[in-house]
């Protein structure tokens, strides 16, 4: 089986850095972000999406050149030149990791060195390298393949004779007793004075609470 290595590619110019040595692993990383908000009379706030995160590649790098006794400074700056700033760009350039199926678009964010064989006169000539990449994303992109709809946050109630406001959490949330989060988005100074016709905002709550009082997805 042909060995294939993992290469890392300046997407506007064409160079191309080929690892000495495959990693032994990689991960990928990937999380969300999310704003919580208070609602009185609940053990725990309620939460909102924020926004999402780009995933990050991690991975360590060896590198050596004991045998041709040379500085491995050398192979390692090639590396962390990808951090510095392109003057055609004003920034880091854009990368390409890419080993196997392994396919990665991103820019260099941390690059951690450690030097671990040295020759008698001090040189280094086996390196570490410790290295984290992020995902890069055309926003112009991200928007043509994610076709998103307008979030429908709100809706409006209009209150009966007779209604009361834990009646109407209990119709779209199913629970009566988060009344106050319709009674504050609508800065009520008495919730319990409604009248016939009067138009009530109902704010969207993404999550929902079970019955040990956990806000739950």
């Amino acid at each position: 089986m042909t060995l294939i290595r993992a290469k890392i590619k300046v997407e506007h110019t064409g160079e191309e850095l080929e690892v000495m040595f495959n990693p032994e692993e990689y991960s990928l990383n990937r999380d969300n972000n999310f704003a919580s908000q208070a609602i009185p009379g609940l053990s725990s706030p309620l939460l909102q999406f924020a926004h999402g995160n780009l995933r990050t590649l991690e991975m360590e790098l060896l590198f050596d050149t004991y045998e041709k006794l040379t500085d491995v400074r050398d192979k390692t700056q090639k590396l962390i030149k990808m951090m510095e700033i392109d003057p055609h760009l004003h920034a880091p350039p854009i990368l390409n990791v890419s080993w196997a199926s392994l396919q990665f678009r991103c820019v260099l964010t941390r690059a951690a060195q450690k030097f671990i064989l040295f020759l008698p006169d001090g040189r280094p000539v086996r390196a570490r390298v410790t290295v984290s990449f992020t995902e890069f994303v055309d926003p112009e992109h991200e928007s043509k393949q994610i076709k998103r709809q307008t979030a429908d946050y709100t809706k409006v109630h209009h209150v009966v004779d007779g209604e009361t406001l834990s009646a109407i959490a209990a119709r779209y949330y199913e629970r009566p007793e988060l009344w106050r989060a319709v009674a504050l988005a609508n800065e009520l100074d008495d919730p319990r004075r409604l009248f016939a016709g009067q138009a009530l905002t109902i704010p969207s709550l993404p999550y929902t609470v079970e019955e040990t009082g956990e806000v739950l997805l």
